[in-house]
């Protein structure tokens, strides 16, 4: 299969992006999350011969594919990695600081669609939603091997799924006398588990999907310390643009922004400030900017993307 030509993914808010990381010509910019490289591209188009783009990201076929993209560029790094590294990956390139950061935290329409990666709750496919498929832990792991009070928590934090216990407790009974492997026969569960009347509100599958896909992924517990790190790497008036797709997401990095700006809780009246508060810069996007009507139309996967921005103030 031809993978560059099959890996299909619309880059979600892509001139609010690169409008927002405000690109210097001559300066260092890092796509965490390369996907497609259809942020990459444009961000090398405002790029100088003396400019350089850092692409990361955790699926070697992604990396394959910006590299096909990208051959006409010569200032480009590619890693094989993940945007949680980025201060380990910046000092291994000898890299301290940088003029900005993009972080798209959506899983690509390739990943959704290639059947044999398990992301899909459509079709049969081997249950694995690795986005790095050199890691051990997958998807058919934690569906026969967490217990029911395990599945049920992440299937309620990360999924918002109000059944939660009774699809862990359908999973957990099913897996007595047959091993989980497909997502046919986990969608079939799950379908079982939740009541006809809750059945028109998408997908039955949808939230469990998600909730799995996050766990495997480790997507959510290191998401705060790493836009932490994001900041702390970047250069004076530098900017970090991050992309979420759903509340949990966006949760941890408006709270990590927030933190990051510094606010002092000292009580009013005092000459000076005793509570320690040191602002790390501001934040540009007071509200997250959203995708236009136009946008979703022709991209239906983008409709709960937002937007945030901020710059650095050292």
């Amino acid at each position: 299969m031809d993978i560059e030509k099959n890996f299909k993914h619309k880059s979600v808010l892509l001139n609010e992006c690169i409008e927002g990381l405000n690109i210097n010509p001559d300066g260092i910019y890092v796509d965490g999350t390369l996907g497609g490289a259809g942020h990459s591209k444009e961000i090398l188009k405002k790029l100088s011969k003396n400019g350089i783009l850092i692409g990361i990201d955790k699926d070697q076929d992604a990396l394959n594919v910006a590299k096909e993209r990208l051959k006409d560029y010569n200032n480009v790094k590619y890693i094989h990695g993940n945007h949680d590294d980025i201060k380990n990956i910046l000092e291994s390139l000898n890299i301290e600081k940088v003029d900005g950061i993009l972080l798209d935290l959506g899983v690509s329409s390739y990943q959704l669609d290639e059947r044999n990666r398990g992301f899909s709750y459509l079709g049969e496919a081997r249950l694995d939603m690795r986005m790095d498929r050199n890691q051990t832990l997958d998807a058919e792991y934690i569906v026969n091997n967490y217990d029911e009070e395990k599945l049920s928590k992440i299937f309620f934090e990360y999924g918002e799924e109000k059944f939660s216990r009774r699809i862990a407790k359908n999973i957990v009974e099913y897996r007595k006398t047959k091993k989980i492997q497909t997502t046919a026969e986990l969608v079939n569960i799950i379908e079982k588990s939740i009541p006809m009347s809750f059945k028109n509100n998408g997908h039955p599958a949808k939230k469990i999907f998600q909730a799995i896909r996050i766990e495997v992924n480790n997507e959510i517990q290191p998401l705060f310390d790493t836009v932490i790190d994001c900041i702390d790497v970047l250069k004076n008036y530098g900017r970090l643009c991050i992309i979420t797709f759903h509340s949990l997401e966006d949760r941890a990095v408006k709270r990590a922004l927030t933190e990051s700006v510094g606010k002092c809780t000292c009580p009013p009246g005092l000459p000076y400030c005793r509570c320690g508060a040191v602002s790390k810069g501001k934040i540009i996007t007071k509200k997250p900017i959203l995708p236009s009507d136009e946008e979703i139309n022709e991209n239906s996967r983008c409709k709960s993307a937002k937007l945030r921005i901020f710059e650095r103030r050292s």
